[in-house]
């Protein structure tokens, strides 16, 4: 047989290594162990999850063997998760492998992925672990497309109000200015309480601040928060906001860019409208890649915007006919397959650990960075609450004059560079009338860290900011 025969079939055969790379993953997590040629059974068991009894299911091991799976560089300790993750080995080797089969057989995309089917597949592998029906769930671009093409695809009239918090994105909040240059559509900012580390805030706060303004606005069409804010880490009562917006018959469009990855979510327990989140970030696939979730292909919607034709025009998609309305989004001409199916590699790779599992992992590593930094440095604000309701794998902190980002983009830097400790600065507002910007640092913790990196970093803050006081 010619190479020009074989190319297809071996194409077909790896179906994009969901026959190999996918099923060693589900087998026993052993991606990284496949991209060296390895078998299955040449796993450490104690990296199986069957294996794992109440005993030893959080063990030290355990977590290592986690860290095993990726590619990090050890002379640094990565701590910015927030802004970008890194793909295990398996999902990497996969991408790679997959990008070298689209180059080396080019003619034969269109044909045996280029139709819904094979997306199909994608989508039914991913939405379970995100307690979603498959044609709920779209694979987008990024947090920024999701956004974009809900917002922008809202038919929105003037005089509607979209209601918002101050610490949103500019994904978001761009994607609002524009409805509001185009339909004169007004934008109301709800004041979140934000914790600085001295005093005491409650769920309750929180659902309280989004129930005075639905009250006080009475055209509100459009509800977009952050389930976690990334300007302060603080994770927001996702579940108890989109109740409140149902009882006002409100849609609720949540900002999921720090969530995904994270937490253990269940779309139809939060009874959300629109979920978007990224790819790239804690679920650790690669760039240009993301989840959007649209409930029950936009039936709420309809009934909650009876009075409008159309309420959501499909504005990024070539594909007119599908049933579904995600199959419809789906589609926004040649897409990148190897991006996508290593998105959902990464996934099934969170799912056989357990998203709970996960979760926990990280919230604990989040409450001991927390507790230290607030022991090592009693004085400084820590803006994001140690409350398990309100708790993320974010931590944000300023030890300096809260305007003063030149002194925290030095001890930044000086971290990195002295140091090897990878973290990031950030700004907002405390109050959304303020004129100038809050300042601090902020920390992501995730599972390929252990205890003793989050005390090595401490160890070091501190020890910085003696120097720098």
């Amino acid at each position: 047989m010619n190479n020009i025969e074989q190319g297809p079939k071996s194409l077909n055969r790896r179906k994009f290594l969901k026959s190999t790379v996918a099923s060693v993953a589900v087998v026993g997590l052993g991606g990284s162990v496949l991209a060296d040629t390895a078998s299955a059974s040449e796993v450490d068991p104690d990296w199986l999850p069957h294996t794992h009894n109440r005993h030893n299911r959080h063990n030290r091991k355990f977590w290592k063997n986690v860290q095993k799976q990726f590619v990090l560089d050890k002379r640094t300790t990565y701590m910015n998760v927030g802004t970008t993750g890194s793909m295990p080995r398996h999902v990497l080797a996969g991408f790679n492998d997959n990008n070298k089969a689209v180059a080396k057989y080019p003619w034969d995309m269109d044909a045996r992925f280029g139709s819904w089917p094979y997306m199909s597949e994608m989508v039914a592998d991913v939405a379970p672990g995100f307690g979603a029906e498959a044609h709920e769930i779209v694979l987008s671009r990024n947090t920024t497309d999701g956004i974009c093409s809900i917002i922008n695809g809202l038919h929105f009239e003037e005089g509607d109000v979209i209601l918002t918090t101050h610490h949103e994105h500019m994904a978001a909040t761009t994607a609002m200015k524009i409805a509001k240059q185009r339909f004169g559509v007004k934008i109301v900012e709800v004041q979140l309480p934000v914790y600085t580390g001295f005093e005491t805030v409650t769920e309750e706060d929180y659902v309280e601040a989004f129930r005075t303004a639905l009250h006080e606005n009475p055209n509100v069409r459009l509800i977009v928060f952050s389930h976690i804010t990334y300007k302060t880490g603080t994770k927001l009562p996702a579940k108890r906001i989109c109740e409140l917006a149902t009882q006002y018959a409100v849609p609720t469009l949540v900002d999921g860019a720090h969530s995904i990855g994270m937490l253990d979510l269940d779309f139809h327990d939060m009874d959300c409208d629109f979920y978007v989140g990224s790819g790239h970030k804690w679920q650790c696939g690669p760039g240009a890649t993301g989840i959007l979730y649209v409930r029950d292909n936009a039936r709420r919607l309809n009934e909650y915007w009876s009075d409008r034709v159309n309420p959501l025009w499909i504005i990024n998609s070539s594909l007119s006919h599908a049933d579904y309305l995600c199959y419809q989004m789906q589609y926004i001409g040649n897409d990148n397959y190897p991006a996508k199916q290593a998105l959902v590699d990464s996934c099934k790779m969170w799912d056989d650990i357990g998203r709970a599992r996960i979760e926990k992992r990280v919230l604990d590593l989040s409450a001991l960075c927390k507790s230290l930094l607030a022991e090592a440095l009693p004085n400084a604000y820590i803006f994001s609450p140690n409350v398990e309701a309100l708790a993320s794998g974010l931590t944000t902190f300023n030890p300096f004059e809260l305007e003063d980002g030149e002194r925290l983009t030095e001890f930044r830097d000086r971290l990195r560079n002295h140091y090897g400790y990878i973290i990031r600065t950030t700004n907002f507002k405390l109050y959304k009338e303020d004129s100038a910007n809050t300042y601090a640092l902020r920390i992501s913790t995730h599972l390929f860290h252990d205890e003793k990196d989050v005390r090595g970093l401490v160890n070091v803050i501190k020890k910085l900011y003696k120097r720098m006081a």
